[in-house]
Formats: structure tokens, C-alpha cells, sequence
């Protein structure tokens, strides 16, 4: 099951999807994550902490799937 998250903008921050979500508990502790090759963008490894995600991309890290969808546009 995956975790839908609505971007509002154009996009996110990995870091801050990592924190957003709750599935690291600090800035900190993602950024230790992702330098240690623990997070996948789209199936593939991400080293980079502030790599911009938008609609459509999937971000795997602790067993969790992290779906990202269009947010509504005020």
C-alpha cells in the first residue's frame, strides 16, 4: 500500500518528503538516509537530499512506497 502525497507547487524536496510523511524523524536523519543510498526515486538509488520531485514519481524507503499526485491548485 502506498503513501499518496499531494504536491502543491511544482514540486518537493526529497528531504522534506522524507520528513513530511514521517518516515524519518529529522532534516537530519534523511539526509543520512539518502547519503547512504537507502532511498529510491522511481526505482532507482537518490543521493541527492534536495532532489526536486513532481506528480507522478514514487520515492521507496523503510519498506514504504511513497505515491506522489498533483495537489490542488487554488
Amino acid at each position: 500500500m502506498s503513501i499518496i502525497v499531494e504536491v502543491r507547487g511544482d514540486f518537493i524536496q526529497l528531504d522534506q518528503l522524507l520528513k513530511t510523511t514521517g518516515l524519518c524523524h529529522s532534516g537530519g536523519y534523511a539526509h543520512a538516509q539518502i547519503e547512504a543510498g537507502m532511498v529510491l526515486v522511481d526505482g532507482l538509488v537518490e543521493s541527492r537530499k534536495r532532489a526536486k520531485l513532481r506528480p507522478g514519481q514514487f520515492v521507496s524507503y523503510g519498506g514504504e512506497t511513497v505515491e506522489l499526485v498533483a495537489g490542488l491548485v487554488a
